[in-house]
């Protein structure tokens, strides 16, 4: 445990983060009324933000050091939990992603495995650099094969639920640490190679044969890789929608809790073009460059901080927050598959949010250290 009080958070960070839970309450309250369920989706964010805050104040209360201390307990935790996900779970929309806890909703365990793993990968990382400063081939393979198990399971496990979204921010994640990290190129062209390779042969078999496809692969799978590669023809319902909403809200938009243009999943995938139809062009750019600025605040956090396992896990979480926001972005206007990927601390959702203000906490932390040794440095 370590006190707090006598560090000063960081305040352009927190004031950030405030404008973030404004301006996902309030295009949240628009987007429900697309749904005509009578659900209070924007209460329900504004309590997920709540019991957020109260998670930050407990992970700068914990500490990082604890965190880390105990990243392999967390580790099994995470992966246990999504081995009960695929046993307990009840299919939603056919895939088991979610508890449903009655009086609170769901709960998406894959949402906490991503920052696990980025504590997890962090710290072997940290250990293996320290350990061989001057890694042979033999010593980085062995290296590179303890990764590849430590992110295989979770992976395999979120696969089967199924859902290739968090799959690919798995993968994204580690790819990015470990060339933060400054493993040898060789090892990535290699990966790349065999991710070609991989992906080209499944790719075979789809357009040779969906029969065969559907065999191996089974039927979710191809409905899945089917919707991935009919995205370029930037049709469906929801896209075509979404992107009028989007061109009509013009400059200045139609005003708040104003969208002419229903689109299915407004209040999660496609909650930009909600945003934007409120709130047009101008309102649009605001919001990138304020998403822009909590990225390069991350970032310049990394490179103050005086602990390579500070950079290696920034690295990984800025690596899944851009990757989430060009994604989510770039899906409602055509220039991304629709993935279901959300956008950070805007999207309705609990689970992602308060994996997000878990993060929150943890980057408080980085930037409140002062230049001093610490045990996992």
């Amino acid at each position: 445990m370590k006190k707090i009080s006598k560090y000063k958070v960081d305040k352009s960070l927190l004031i950030t983060l405030l404008l973030f839970v404004a301006i996902s309450i309030v295009t949240i309250y628009s987007a429900q009324n697309m749904l005509h369920s009578g659900s209070d989706l924007a209460l329900r964010q504004g309590i997920w933000y709540f019991i957020g805050f109260i998670l930050v104040y407990l992970i700068m209360f914990i500490g990082n050091d604890v965190i880390i201390k105990n990243a392999w307990i967390l580790y099994i935790i995470g992966n246990i939990t999504l081995v009960l996900l695929l046993i307990f779970a009840d299919p939603i929309s056919n895939a088991k992603c979610w508890f449903s806890i009655p009086g609170i909703g769901t709960i998406q365990p894959s949402e906490f495995m991503k920052i696990i793993l980025i504590i997890i990968l962090g710290k072997v990382i940290k250990e293996f650099n320290e350990n061989f400063a001057n890694p042979t081939v033999k010593e980085e393979f062995f290296f590179l094969i303890k990764v590849g198990l430590i992110v295989a399971v979770p992976s395999i496990l979120t696969f089967l639920q199924p859902d290739t979204g968090v799959v690919l921010i798995y993968l994204l994640i580690t790819i990015i640490m470990l060339f933060i990290a400054g493993i040898k190129y060789r090892w990535f062209i290699i990966l790349f190679l065999v991710l070609f390779l991989s992906v080209g042969s499944v790719l075979l078999i789809y357009f040779a044969s969906n029969n065969l496809f559907i065999k191996i692969f089974g039927s979710s799978f191809f409905l899945r890789v089917d919707r991935l590669l009919d995205w370029s023809n930037k049709s469906g319902y929801q896209l075509e929608n979404g992107i009028t909403a989007i061109g009509s809200g013009g400059l200045f938009g139609h005003g708040f809790n104003n969208t002419p243009i229903y689109f299915p999943e407004a209040q999660t995938d496609f909650i930009f073009a909600v945003f934007a139809s409120n709130f047009g062009l101008i309102g649009s750019l605001l919001l990138l460059l304020l998403i822009a600025f909590f990225d390069i605040k991350l970032i310049l956090t990394a490179m103050k901080s005086n602990s390579n396992i500070n950079k290696y896990i920034i690295s990984g979480i800025v690596g899944m927050l851009i990757y989430q926001q060009l994604q989510n972005i770039g899906m409602t206007f055509g220039l991304m598959p629709i993935t279901g990927i959300t956008l950070p601390f805007i999207s309705y959702g609990g689970s992602s949010l308060l994996s997000y203000m878990i993060i929150v906490g943890i980057l408080i932390n980085i930037s409140m250290e002062k230049p001093r040794k610490y045990r996992y440095k």
